[in-house]
C-alpha cells in the first residue's frame, strides 16, 4: 500500500510539468523514506583533510548528524594512505575514536579489540577459544572517499561515483587553488531553518527570487544574464556581474574566459553547493533534521581575502537570512489544505525542475533525465 498521499512523479518537460506534491514536505513517511533511497545513497561532504594530513594520524566524523549520524573516521596509516572507515569496534559496537589525533593503532577502550590505520583486525584478547576467529568481518569496513584538493566527500552506498557527480562542476572549475585555501572560521557557522530541507534545495535553484528577496545581492548580479546549466547529477548557476561589480579574473584556460562572471553557484544532489567567489569557495550542507526542520553548514575557505567584502560573495550572512525568511514561509504554506502543486517558470526554475526529476528517479517515479 502507498504510504504517501500522492504519486511523485515530474513530467521531463518542463513547459507540461506540475511542481513536487505538497506532502513532500511535511509527510513523515516520505521523509523517512528519503533518508534511506535518497541520502543513505549519496555522497556527502565531511569538511577538509588539514587534521590528516600527516601519516599516523586519524580524525573523527558523522556523517549528516541528525538524520544519518554514521560514525566514520579519516586514517591516514604509515603509508601515506588516507581512508575512511567506520568507527564502530566490530566487537559490541563501541564507538573507537572519539577525539582527533596521532596514534600507531585504533583501540577499543571498552574491551580492548586493536585495529591497523588500515581497519585491518590486529588484536583481541580472551578470543583463543573462538573458532574461525578473527573472519573479515572482524575487520572495520571501508567507506567509499573521495577528494576535491583538500575537500573530502564520503558515501555510505553511492549510488554513482563521485567523479558521475562532481566531474562537470570540478572540471569548469579546475583552475581554483582548492588545495591553497584555508578554512575560515570565523566565517563559518550553522543555520538553524524551520522548512523543509528540500524547500532550501529548491529556493537555491533558481534566481527567479533574487530581485524579490535579495534586494542587496540583486545590485552586484545582472539578473536578465543569469544562467542555468543542467549535468546528470548537479546543476550550475552563473551569477553575472552587473556594471562595476567584483568579478573572477578567469584564466584563459576557464571556459567562461571573457565573462564578467560574479559567483559560480554549485549544486551536487542532493543537498550539497559549492559556491565559488573571487575570495574563495563557500561549501554549504544542507542537513534534514525533521519534516519541518533543517540545519545549513556554512564552511568557508578563502584565499584572497582582501575581496571577501565586495561583490556577489559579500554578505552572506544576510543573504542567508533572507532566505531563511522566505523559505519558513513557503514551509507554512504548504501545509495549506488548499495546496497541492504549481507550475515551473521554463526560462528560471530549470534546476528546481531537475532537482525535481533527480528525487522522483531516487523515489521509483521517474528516470531523472
Amino acid at each position: 500500500m502507498d504510504p504517501f498521499e500522492t504519486d511523485f512523479e515530474i513530467d521531463d518537460d518542463i513547459r507540461r510539468a506540475s511542481t513536487a506534491p505538497a506532502d513532500l514536505y511535511h509527510g513523515a513517511a516520505r521523509f523517512e523514506h528519503l533518508r534511506e533511497a535518497v541520502f543513505a545513497r549519496s555522497w556527502q561532504f565531511v569538511g577538509d583533510v588539514d587534521g590528516v594530513r600527516a601519516p599516523g594520524h586519524v580524525e573523527p566524523l558523522t556523517l549528516l548528524p541528525g538524520f544519518l549520524d554514521e560514525p566514520l573516521l579519516l586514517a591516514r596509516d604509515a603509508d601515506d594512505e588516507l581512508r575512511c572507515l567506520s568507527n564502530v569496534c566490530t566487537h559490541r559496537g563501541n564507538l573507537l575514536v572519539e577525539s582527533g589525533g596521532r596514534c600507531q593503532v585504533l583501540r577499543c577502550r571498552y574491551h580492548g579489540r586493536r585495529f591497523g590505520l588500515d581497519g585491518r583486525f590486529v588484536s583481541m584478547p580472551e578470543f583463543e577459544e573462538a573458532e574461525s576467529f578473527p573472519s573479515p568481518s572482524d575487520d572495520l569496513p571501508q567507506v567509499p572517499l573521495a577528494l576535491w584538493g583538500k575537500l573530502a566527500f564520503a558515501a555510505l552506498d553511492p549510488a554513482q561515483g563521485f567523479d558521475e557527480l562532481a566531474g562537470p562542476l570540478r572540471r569548469r572549475l579546475a583552475w581554483l587553488p582548492l588545495d591553497e585555501l584555508s578554512f575560515e572560521p570565523t566565517r563559518s557557522r550553522d543555520y538553524l531553518v524551520r522548512a523543509h530541507w528540500a524547500l532550501y534545495v529548491e529556493n537555491y535553484l533558481e534566481g527567479f527570487h533574487v530581485p524579490f528577496v535579495h534586494p542587496g545581492l540583486s545590485k552586484s548580479l545582472d539578473y536578465a544574464a543569469y544562467a542555468t546549466e543542467l549535468d546528470r547529477w548537479s546543476v550550475l548557476q552563473l551569477g553575472i556581474a552587473a556594471a562595476g561589480e567584483e568579478t573572477f579574473d578567469l584564466p584563459a584556460s576557464s571556459p567562461d574566459h571573457g565573462r564578467r562572471v560574479a559567483a559560480y553557484y554549485g549544486w551536487l544532489f542532493p543537498n550539497t553547493m559549492v559556491n565559488a567567489y573571487p575570495w574563495g569557495i563557500s561549501v554549504n550542507v544542507v542537513q534534514p533534521l525533521a519534516p519541518d526542520r533543517t540545519k545549513v553548514l556554512f564552511r568557508t575557505y578563502v584565499h584572497d581575502p582582501a575581496r571577501l567584502e565586495s561583490g556577489a560573495g559579500a554578505a552572506l550572512d544576510r543573504v542567508e537570512r533572507e532566505d531563511e525568511a522566505i523559505v519558513e514561509t513557503v514551509q507554512r504554506g504548504v501545509r495549506s489544505r488548499l495546496y497541492r502543486r504549481g507550475r515551473y517558470s521554463p526560462t528560471r526554475e530549470q534546476g528546481v525542475h531537475h532537482f525535481h526529476r533527480l528525487l522522483a528517479e531516487a523515489l521509483g517515479g521517474g528516470d531523472g533525465r
